[in-house]
């Protein structure tokens, strides 16, 4: 299997079992894997409050994200939105709330126990133009040019190939279409035993590229009018990282002021984008 096959079905493999707890849970799992007790690893230091804010559907939160894009995205009610690692569905609701009943949601996930508890609360709360797609964001399963906007929680930094996700996320924007996504990214090395670690890779660490390499890919993806709309620093706790590395190369990683940031980005498709999908702009 591919490295990258393989980093999926990793990730598929723990975001099944994160589906089965809700957030309190989750925000108790923070430990590392065999650290605390928990089998599953994700980084719920990264997430914002969503207590205030419209369409917060508590049993849909399962405290997975690392920032609030739909507080940034811009959507207007009547518009298509398509949100990418949709989970259980809490950021899809509260895209709903700003939609109204003449827009639609679409969340796409690969996690099918995940699709099987977004629908679920989806039902329960009597949304009929919210739904949800079983997919793979390398390779989405919807037409071109069908979304307004697109919305993402700190999910492409689990995305191998991210050059081709943002193509996709292109290909599915219609003409003038933008999106805003929080994802994770770095400034400086991460020692080598943290960025081989599978179970930081699930975490939302290793999975992240340095953040102007990141900016660069939205830039080759054809996008333009780039805003980083909100960079925050997430603190990793210590004894996470001294499960993989020593008292030294920790001291070495804060004299090299490595860093681990929040980051919340805005960019748009042309408007003289061609809808075929291809990155042309002709």
């Amino acid at each position: 299997m591919e490295k990258s096959e393989e980093l999926k079905e990793m990730v598929r493999g723990r975001y099944t079992q994160i589906a089965g707890q809700d957030k309190l849970q989750n925000s108790s799992s923070f430990c590392g894997e065999g650290g605390c007790g928990s089998p599953v690893t994700e980084y719920t230091v990264f997430s914002d409050n969503y207590e205030q804010i419209a369409g917060y559907v508590p049993e849909a939160d399962l405290g997975l994200g690392c920032g609030l894009p739909t507080e940034h995205a811009l959507i207007r009610e009547g518009d298509t939105v398509v949100y990418l690692g949709s989970g259980a569905g809490n950021d899809c609701f509260v895209a709903r709330s700003l939609t109204g009943e003449t827009g639609r949601v679409i969340g796409i996930d690969f996690t099918e126990a995940m699709i099987d508890k977004a629908r679920a609360n989806a039902v329960k709360l009597g949304y009929s133009n919210v739904q949800f797609r079983y997919g793979d964001i390398e390779k989405m399963p919807l037409t071109s040019s069908i979304a307004d906007v697109v919305i993402s929680n700190c999910v492409l930094n689990l995305i191998p190939d991210k050059r081709k996700a943002f193509s996709e996320i292109f290909r599915i924007l219609k003409p003038g279409g933008h999106f805003s996504i929080s994802d994770v990214v770095l400034q400086g090395k991460l020692p080598d035993k943290i960025a081989e670690a599978a179970v930081m890779y699930a975490g939302c660490v290793s999975g992240a590229l340095q953040k102007a390499d990141y900016l660069d890919i939205i830039q080759q993806s054809g996008f333009s009018g780039i805003i980083i709309q909100k960079q925050k620093t997430v603190s990793v706790p210590e004894e996470i990282l001294l499960q993989f590395i020593n008292t030294a190369e920790l001291e070495q990683m804060k004299k090299e002021n490595t860093g681990i940031f929040s980051l919340t980005v805005y960019a748009e498709k042309p408007k003289e984008a061609c809808g075929c999908g291809c990155g042309c702009n002709s």
